[in-house]
């Protein structure tokens, strides 16, 4: 049986419908049930009714020793990473775009069906500039705005009393305003001939990911993503003895780490999660139990699953709820089960860290 496409899981809606997320359907109106409707009234554990896809020892050989880093690139044999030029980490095949005046229900779309993490917005179609970004940071926060639980401050105040009129006529909202919502992470731009270091100090500011342009232009050549970075760094370690050295170290050695974890628990309803993730600025939360047992997460990612406005109820319900909703939405795309939580402990090395970041594209 041929597993539905993403289109098949977010129902094609109506001019306004995303705008009106918040509002009930009409009963008049035909509606075809939705994927996560029919997980709403009583949601099964998504491995009930399924066979895992690797036997309990499988999954702990996974756990113990992650995926190597494989062949280095012999291009940067015997490089000093610091010399490194960030143009050479990027591809211009990885950079999609929007313009300005889209709407933002196209734009979530051109998100979601490209499989892109990040939009590049524009002002023209035959632009190469970027002037901003657009990416599921951007439609949690407008998706709380739509649903009433974003509250401006007063500074946003007149934005928000704007676009609230548009939606309440069924006015379609362009991008531009709801990229005026609220404060964003900064729009960084290096030239490609900026070295490693450079963009190291910059992630180390907090910034997710950094557009790479043409020396002397503003002119898009590739975006740089920490993982990108992360998973460069552990592929070619080899090549660079002193960043090698550190691998095999733990990470409370290395002093890596936070003890202040943000997290919410599974009882609580996803609207306030996903309150706390835009308030928190964060791209993942974790979930736990009320042992503060870590039993899933919430992704910024995962609420495309939210853009219907039939999945307008999941916001009340429970974050445990949501991540059934996530596993078997994930087991019917990718027909199988989604890996368990990963966790390392302070003991575990560097090496077995970040093999586990990179092999699970976790942030």
């Amino acid at each position: 049986m041929q597993a539905p496409s993403s289109e098949d899981l977010r129902s094609t809606p109506s001019r306004n419908s995303f705008n009106r997320l918040g509002h009930t359907p009409s009963p008049v109106q035909s509606h075809r049930q939705s994927f996560t409707e029919t997980l709403r009234g009583h949601p099964p554990s998504p491995r009930a009714t399924r066979q895992p896809s690797l036997s309990q020892a499988q999954l702990q050989e996974l756990l113990n020793n992650p995926p190597t880093a494989g062949t280095a690139d012999p291009t940067f044999s015997g490089r000093d990473w610091h010399t490194i030029r960030v143009g050479e980490l990027c591809h211009s095949a990885d950079v999609r775009w929007v313009e300005f005046d889209a709407g933002i229900e196209d734009a979530t779309n051109i998100l979601i069906d490209s499989g892109a993490h990040v939009l590049l917005v524009r002002h023209r179609k035959d632009e190469r500039a970027a002037h901003a970004t657009y990416d599921y940071r951007d439609l949690t926060q407008y998706l709380l705005f739509a649903t009433g639980q974003l509250h401006p401050d007063e500074d946003h105040l007149p934005i928000f009393t704007s676009l609230a009129k548009k939606a309440q006529t069924g006015q379609p909202i362009p991008l531009r305003d709801a990229k005026s919502l609220g404060n964003k992470e900064p729009f960084v731009t290096l030239p490609a001939n900026a070295n490693l270091t450079h963009a190291i100090e910059v992630f180390g500011g907090g910034v997710h990911r950094i557009v790479i342009v043409e020396e002397g232009t503003d002119n898009v050549v590739g975006i740089l993503s920490q993982l990108r970075l992360v998973k460069f760094l552990w592929e070619n370690g080899r090549n660079f003895p002193i960043i090698d050295a550190l691998y095999p170290q733990s990470i409370k050695d290395l002093g890596i780490g936070s003890h202040l974890a943000i997290s919410i628990n599974g009882d609580k309803p996803l609207k306030e999660a996903l309150t706390l993730m835009n308030n928190e600025g964060l791209t993942s939360l974790a979930v736990v139990d009320n042992q503060l047992n870590v039993v899933g997460n919430i992704s910024n990612t995962d609420v495309k699953l939210l853009t219907k406005s039939s999945s307008a109820p999941l916001l009340d319900n429970t974050c445990i709820h949501f991540i059934s909703v996530i596993l078997s939405t994930r087991g019917m795309n990718d027909g199988k089960d989604s890996f368990p939580v990963f966790h390392v402990n302070p003991y575990s090395t560097l090496a077995h860290t970040v093999a586990k970041l990179v092999a699970t594209k976790a942030h």
